[in-house]
């Protein structure tokens, strides 16, 4: 019988660059002609939002934001070595990477061998360090084998076809060179003291931004920037009973094997009722309180226009991770909450041992 660890986290992807970069997107914004210019005055913001931001436009912030997102990949990756699995099965979005015109799947699973990645050569706009200098001074040349498991790849979209999962899979990729970022954030942040990753990965990409996949690519635009959306996203019940099914097939399974939900929550980008200027704390705090409960019941009532109010579209990686967890009966082990105002998007860490 299989044996599973249930982990999140955040991709995030401006924690791969400088500290001054960090809030580059709250600066994007504040640029914005069609946002009301009371709404940019930092004198009418949240009190929270103004100390973060500070005299230095949040870099001083950032620096405390960076520790304690990298003592929660730390505590995390310790859990992983322990836990010394077969694989990784990671559920992160596609924004506008492979799920382009031509295919916008709802789940596909990856069967991918080992790649030779380079992270900063092929970074997109998606992953806002396109021509950034980041965190570890890499340059383009800075190379990363990333292991694939194309036989947990292979058994998991077959036993998910089987289980009535019209899962979509995929041999290589259709537009990106490189990976997503959902995932290969995952694996630079799990080795964020590059000391090196050895665990072979599936990444199991979800149609996360629905409505904004084509029609905004998936990433910032202006608020007045009115465009014809595209058809929904999965919904997030749907999320939790792949996520259960994703349980079923593994434990019938021999692997060790960690799922991985990858992704902030709510987005301040995404989030009109904020002005687009911070995220949503308040639901966030809801999904954390019943992510602390176990509350699955609270998750599973979530609907696609619920999400989507709060710019917390990349939360159904979550929703999949919960439905496995309530499968297999697991309770939160340990978790972390980071909240932030300028930083575009609150992030958690979780642990199901």
């Amino acid at each position: 019988m299989a044996e599973v660890l249930g982990v999140g986290l955040s991709h995030y992807p401006l924690l791969g660059g400088l500290d001054e970069d960090m809030a580059s997107i709250l600066r994007y914004t504040l640029e914005d002609p069609d946002i009301p210019a009371a709404e940019k005055d930092p004198a009418g913001w949240p009190e929270e939002m103004r100390v973060e931001w500070g005299v230095d436009g949040g870099v001083a912030a950032a620096a405390a934001h960076r520790v304690r997102l990298v003592e929660g990949f730390a505590r995390l990756r310790r859990e992983i070595d322990e836990f010394a699995p077969d694989a990784l099965v990671v559920w992160g979005d596609d924004q506008y990477e492979n799920f382009q015109e031509d295919l916008i799947p709802a789940f596909t699973v990856q069967i991918y061998g080992d790649r030779e990645i380079y992270p900063w050569r092929h970074a997109k706009e998606s992953s806002a360090l396109l021509g950034r200098p980041n965190a570890w001074g890499e340059d383009a040349d800075t190379r990363v084998v990333v292991r694939g498991a194309p036989e947990v790849g292979r058994l998991l979209t077959e036993g998910l076809l089987e289980r009535d999962v019209d899962v979509a899979y995929a041999y290589r990729p259709l537009h990106h060179e490189s990976l997503p970022h959902a995932f290969l954030n995952t694996i630079l942040y799990l080795d964020y003291a590059r000391t090196g990753f050895p665990y072979p990965v599936v990444p199991f990409p979800i149609n996360c931004y629905g409505r904004r996949v084509v029609s905004y690519k998936g990433f910032v635009s202006r608020f007045g920037d009115r465009q014809r959306l595209d058809p929904p996203s999965p919904s997030p019940s749907r999320a939790m009973q792949v996520g259960a099914a994703v349980a079923d097939v593994l434990v019938a399974s021999s692997y060790r094997v960690v799922l991985v939900a990858s992704s902030s929550w709510s987005h301040a980008f995404l989030c009109d009722k904020t002005w687009r200027l911070r995220p949503d704390g308040e639901a966030d705090r809801r999904f954390y309180e019943a992510l602390q409960a176990d509350d699955f019941d609270f998750w599973r009532a979530t609907t696609v226009r619920d999400l989507e109010d709060s710019g917390q579209q990349e939360m159904l990686n979550w929703f999949v991770l919960l439905g496995a967890m309530e499968r297999l009966g697991r309770s939160l082990s340990w978790s972390s909450y980071v909240a932030t105002d300028v930083f575009n998007s609150d992030k958690v860490f979780a642990l199901y041992r």
